[in-house]
């Protein structure tokens, strides 16, 4: 006898495939081994699963082996050669192991294809995912995290839980000590166009700068590294401005070697601000003046917050957790020459 529309059939495994227009394996890897199926299928498969009402035990029970402890936890990293990103790591590790993890690090050379990949290998084998500076689009990452727990660094997501730094205040005393100093022109060397923090720092230079009316220029760079800050700098001294600030301790540093190779005066000529307060900030002749993220704490803070949620202990955060920044004065920043 068919069923009553007060009773209707239950949906099955095999009704998602057919919908869905894949196998039946494919659906049950989806929900039991999520690193094995690409993010656009399996996101069409549990849509799929969802308009049909599926909810069987079978589901929830694969789901649940899904859920396994493997006592590792992934730490995605942009570009491993910066060195932003080592206290980072310490900072990510050290929190792990201390929590009886261990970390599996992979490295997407700026790359969200190549990231992508990198944690489609992952997901199978760990508890969960640390994005930092990703380049995969917010569509992906809310993708990825329905799968697994997941927690972005250095970004904010829709829906997904994060730890950025306070990018805001750090750009907003960049500007008031440059205006101080008395400079008027400044170029801003920019980092790359995927990322969430390049967008955060540019706009609130902007906005800062308009407040205090100062004119910043945006100079687009290469490569967010020493070679592309050094790739621009004939252009950006051409133009005349009086002080650079970049996009991170990277490009800045990249110019300044440039601009002193060429004969100019750091800050006699043009002064000079990166962003992070990295060991080359530091080493830097002279000192870079640079903005202090605190990037131990970024790391440890992610890992902590990521195996709270993993261990359903909280639920996403509405907004970022943003940790504080601060200006380092070094002597790569000086009043302009008349």
């Amino acid at each position: 006898m068919a069923p009553t529309p007060d009773s209707p059939k239950p949906a099955t495994i095999y009704d998602v495939a057919r919908q869905a227009g894949v196998s039946a394996s494919t659906v049950s890897r989806a929900f039991a081994r999520p690193g094995r199926v690409s993010f656009a299928t399996a996101e069409k498969i549990r849509a799929v699963a969802a308009e049909l009402g599926y909810r069987s035990v079978d589901v929830r029970r694969t789901m649940a082996e899904g859920r396994q402890r493997h006592g590792t936890i992934a730490l995605v990293i942009a570009d491993i050669s910066n060195p932003v990103f080592f206290d980072m790591i310490r900072g990510a590790e050290e929190e792990a192991a201390k929590n009886g993890y261990t970390m599996l690090l992979a490295h997407t050379r700026e790359s969200g294809i190549v990231e992508r990949e990198a944690i489609e290998r992952a997901m199978g084998i760990v508890d969960g995912i640390v994005l930092s500076s990703s380049r995969m689009s917010d569509a992906a990452i809310r993708a990825m995290a329905k799968q697994k727990p997941t927690l972005v660094m250095n970004r904010g997501v829709s829906g997904v839980a994060s730890v950025v730094t306070d990018n805001a205040r750090g750009m907003r005393r960049v500007v008031e000590h440059l205006g101080e100093l008395g400079h008027r022109e400044i170029a801003y060397l920019a980092g790359p166009e995927a990322s969430w923090a390049h967008g955060m720092r540019w706009r609130s230079l902007k906005e800062g700068a308009l407040e205090l009316g100062l004119r910043v220029n945006l100079v687009e760079c290469p490569e967010p590294t020493r070679d592309g800050g050094g790739a621009v700098a004939e252009q950006v001294l051409d133009s005349g401005v009086t002080a650079v600030v970049g996009y991170n301790d990277q490009l800045a540093v990249g110019f300044m070697r440039r601009a002193q190779a060429s004969g100019y005066d750091v800050p006699g000529d043009v002064s000079v601000i990166g962003f992070d307060n990295s060991v080359v900030a530091e080493l830097a002749h002279p000192g870079l003046t640079t903005v202090a993220a605190p990037l131990h704490a970024l790391g440890s803070a992610a890992v902590r917050n990521l195996l709270v949620i993993s261990q359903g202990g909280i639920q996403i955060p509405a907004r970022p957790v943003v940790l504080p920044t601060r200006l380092v004065v070094r002597a790569s920043t000086g009043q302009p020459r008349v």
